[in-house]
């Protein structure tokens, strides 16, 4: 077994490790910050916005069952990629579309990614691509959410009927890219 590493921001964190979570061949979903500019952030800064630190998952998966590649693309379609430091209702920069390559590699994977499901959206895609420097985890009441709080509003408002939707057409979003 080869692991691997893969930092993502597409939203709220809470509905990412969600998704990932319910994926094979991942091994961990951590929820956390990453690209801003403050050192050690909690969760109270990065609400509002200032931080510069978008709201991420670091996903640590097993290379021999999922690749970088299918990763990306269910991050990619589980999310909207088109809005500007938004997703539904949640908006400001902490919320943005980003992917954290480790090398460039990684990097030409994601633009390859990209380019390919560009044609699956009207608007324009406006996820960033930046070279990973740090990870900094959530406090503890935000790792595994949605499984520790299944019944919170926003959960089965928002989580529960996305995680439904991804559960319902996993298959396509692999098989049709």
């Amino acid at each position: 077994m080869e692991k691997k590493n893969i930092t993502l921001g597409g939203g709220c964190f809470w509905c990412t490790e969600a998704i990932f979570r319910d994926t094979k061949g991942v091994l961990e979903v951590k929820s956390g910050f990453s690209g801003g500019f403050i050192k050690n952030p909690a969760y109270r800064e990065v609400r509002t916005g200032r931080t510069g630190h978008a709201e991420v998952i670091q996903v640590s998966y097993d290379t021999e069952k999922i690749s970088l590649h299918e990763l990306l693309i269910i991050h990619m379609m589980t999310h909207d990629p088109t809005t500007v430091e938004q997703q539904g209702a949640d908006k400001g920069n902490q919320y943005r579309s980003i992917i954290f390559y480790g090398n460039e590699e990684e990097k030409v994977i994601a633009e390859k990614v990209i380019e390919n499901i560009r044609s699956c959206y009207a608007n324009p895609i406006v996820t960033e691509l930046k070279p990973f420097e740090v990870f900094y985890a959530a406090e503890e009441a935000h790792q595994n959410y949605y499984e520790e709080n299944p019944e919170a509003a926003y959960c089965q408002m928002v989580i529960t009927p996305k995680l439904a939707k991804y559960r319902q057409g996993r298959t396509n979003y692999l098989s049709n890219l």
